[in-house]
């Protein structure tokens, strides 16, 4: 290593003390590379021949003059190149332990409310889950405000624009810059690697991110902190001069040909760097032409590579080799490398316990390595760790916005129903198509909208079975239940055969279910016409869903508003011989195999139908709304959401029904539609709702003040709902 620096002293004295070389310098500016055929050309004092210099000129002198547009640029880069002298003078031996070390000890502490910047790229559903992780893990060791700037497709947008809305984490921003627009810097690039074409637009973000924007930390979405992020963002002091990027060393052989027989890879300086964790110096970059620079490089390697293998980070390391004074080595323990080709014991055995751990294998967790169960617990940890409890607020900076916010002593002491209030204000944590959805809605099309927790799972493969069309689902779950759900979703043959259903993970806080919360996130991602509004436990008939479409577009749905009504029935049999047809069923009915929806302890919530009616129904009928009213229904998209001071058990749909009934919708009941509720044990709420008086009369309270909220707001069209105890 020190024959080496010594060898970069003398070259650049060389350089220095020549009036030729200086203005080799200049040209270097553009074509650094050159400064390698000058010094071949120069004699063992340092000085070039004459006779050599002028041949020299003249072959660059058209350089030259390409360059006279830009001279205010290359005086800068002289500039720099000074600076990087000055560090090589002062033998400055970044890649000692102990020079590191020494480096450290003068760092100064990151201010407590500067903004660490964070870019990221992206896209697509399984991206999304990855880069909460990585989320996770930076805010739960951070003292400082961030601000994560994400490079992404519509659909990675959508999902983590509302996740951050929803989580409302304290001194942290987003911005969003869609992939799109910078595409065409490189979709010329044939790139091999499981990543596509999102694996290359690292290249494009000094381009991309703000010009107000200095210098950014660029991470992987596969990549987890153990440490707090402003111990990277400190190292930044250490790019100075030329040094524009800080890589950590390759920790496999990729790049030094030695994974299988025939293995040519890109170029590389040395083992090469990973591109993971980057520390990227926009200010100098721009101003060096970095877009131009890297575009050059790569379209001279690739007349011979033909395709990147390794995205960006064949052709970052294509760069540093024709420039390796533009790297800072970052310490190895910035990105510990978990490919199964690595090597990346000798760093973390070596070196301070391990800063980032990255996943960098197709493979991901089942990676072969001999401490990977540390490192995959160490990263669970972080997939299952509750994100609310991330919601902390840093202190002594800028006062945030509370989410949440509490109430006072006073406040709860004098309102038995506090809790139930609390919940309707409550905004839940919310990743919106957790898994792939693709479907083009067709022009007269219904969605089935419901919502479940981690208990009523099983049913989620029997509702797929029966209901062919799309399905919007929000699940209430844990971060740790979502994982569950995860595996249990990929394991299944049934449901990894659908991309028509939307999963939106509405993450747990406070004491109750909230059901219209639910169903509100569930019907706002309906993507179609119409809306089957229904519950997790129903069983739709065979056909149900081509019969609601036939339906839907031979009546008038927008003129007049119509709550199209299916009759519900249950059964108590675990294993019943699902009526195929309406006269089957009626079969079963008769032989009280299956009985009309709760007839015995809640007949007031479905008598409105009018079963004896619907038995020999032949056509659609119109009923009128009754005093408890909650009818299954298919309505068209935009109709009023449920209200959320209902959490529970007790009036989630009937408060619904009411509304509906008071804007004028009416209810028509479908005669050739039919659905069957399933047996299953006592919901948590409901036990609480039969063994709880407090509960009851919390839920009275809110029934009479949602009565007169009606009233306040519709005058007296609502009055008669004000009888309803």
């Amino acid at each position: 290593m020190n024959l080496m620096k010594h060898k970069i002293q003398s070259d650049f004295r060389m350089i220095r003390l020549s009036r030729q070389g200086l203005v080799l310098l200049l040209i270097a500016g553009a074509f650094p590379t050159l400064i390698l055929v000058y010094l071949t050309f120069t004699s063992d004092d340092g000085y070039a021949g004459e006779a050599t210099f002028q041949r020299l000129e003249l072959k660059f002198a058209s350089k030259l003059r390409e360059l006279s547009m830009d001279n205010r640029a290359l005086r800068k880069q002289v500039s720099l190149a000074r600076t990087e002298l000055a560090a090589f003078e002062m033998n400055v031996d970044e890649a000692s332990p102990k020079s590191f070390n020494n480096c450290a000890n003068t760092q100064q502490e990151v201010p407590k409310c500067e903004v660490i910047h964070i870019a990221i790229v992206c896209s697509g559903h399984k991206s999304t889950r990855d880069v909460v992780t990585l989320i996770k893990s930076v805010l739960f060791y951070r003292k400082n405000p961030l601000h994560f700037h994400f490079l992404s497709d519509t659909t990675a947008q959508v999902i983590l624009n509302y996740l951050f809305e929803t989580w409302r984490v304290p001194d942290v921003k987003i911005s969003f810059y869609h992939a799109d627009k910078v595409k065409e810097d490189i979709e010329w690039i044939h790139n091999k690697h499981y990543s596509g074409i999102y694996g290359l637009l690292k290249l494009v973000l000094p381009k991309t991110l703000p010009t107000s924007l200095e210098k950014v930390i660029v991470l992987d979405t596969d990549v987890s902190f153990a440490t707090d992020i402003a111990e990277l963002w400190k190292m930044f002091s250490f790019l100075n001069g030329l040094k524009v990027l800080g890589l950590v060393e390759n920790q496999s052989d990729w790049y030094l040909g030695k994974i299988w027989k025939n293995h040519i890879p890109w170029p590389a300086l040395g083992r090469g760097f990973n591109t993971g964790v980057i520390l990227m110096n926009l200010r100098v970059l721009r101003e060096m032409n970095w877009m131009e620079m890297w575009k050059k490089i790569a379209v001279k390697e690739l007349e011979t590579m033909q395709y990147t293998q390794l995205a960006d980070q064949d052709i970052f390391n294509a760069v540093l080799k024709e420039h390796p004074y533009f790297v800072y080595h970052l310490p190895c323990q910035w990105n510990v490398q978990l490919s199964d080709n690595s090597k990346s014991d000798k760093c973390y055995n070596q070196l301070e316990e391990p800063k980032i751990i990255h996943w960098n294998s197709p493979k991901k967790f089942k990676v072969e390595n001999k401490h990977v169960d540390y490192f995959r617990n160490l990263h669970l940890a972080f997939v299952e760790y509750d994100g609310n409890l991330l919601r902390r607020e840093l202190f002594g900076c800028e006062k945030s916005e509370d989410a949440n916010p509490t109430a006072s002593q006073e406040e709860v002491s004098e309102d038995e129903c506090f809790e139930f209030r609390r919940e309707q204000s409550l905004v839940h944590r919310t990743h919106l198509f957790y898994l792939d959805y693709k479907y083009q809605p067709e022009e007269y099309d219904v969605t089935l909208v419901t919502q479940l927790s981690i208990d009523r799972l099983q049913m989620l493969e029997l509702l797929s079975n029966r209901w062919e069309g799309p399905i919007s689902l929000a699940l209430y779950l844990s971060d740790a239940e979502a994982q569950q759900f995860l595996k249990y979703a990929q394991d299944s043959e049934i449901l990894t055969k659908r991309t028509n259903i939307g999963y939106h993970i509405v993450y747990k806080d406070g004491q109750f279910y909230p059901v219209n919360y639910l169903r509100n996130v569930a019907l706002n991602q309906s993507q179609t016409s119409h809306m089957f509004l229904s519950d997790i436990d129903f069983l739709p008939m065979p056909g149900l869903y081509n019969h609601l479409k036939s339906v839907v577009s031979r009546i008038d749905m927008e003129k007049e508003n119509k709550a199209l009504v299916i009759p519900a029935f249950e059964t108590q049999r675990y294993r019943l011989e699902f009526p195929t047809t309406k006269a089957d069923l009626l079969t079963k009915l008769d032989k009280e195999e299956i009985f009309t929806f709760r007839y015995d302890v809640w007949p007031q919530g479905h008598l409105p139908t009018n079963y004896t009616k619907w038995r020999t129904a032949k056509a659609m009928y119109t009923v009128k709304w009754e005093r408890d009213y909650e009818p299954y229904i298919v309505v068209k998209k935009g109709i009023p959401l449920f209200d959320q001071r209902f959490v529970g058990f007790g009036w989630n749909k009937v408060s619904h029904a009411i509304l509906l009934d008071l804007l004028g919708y009416k209810f028509v009941v479908l005669p050739d539609a039919f659905i069957i509720h399933m047996p299953h044990a006592p919901s948590l709420e409901i036990t609480k709702f039969r063994n709880n008086a407090l509960y009851r009369n919390c839920l009275k309270t809110l029934k009479g003040e949602y009565q007169r909220d009606l009233s306040r707001k519709y005058g007296l069209k609502a009055l008669k709902y004000l009888s309803v105890d």
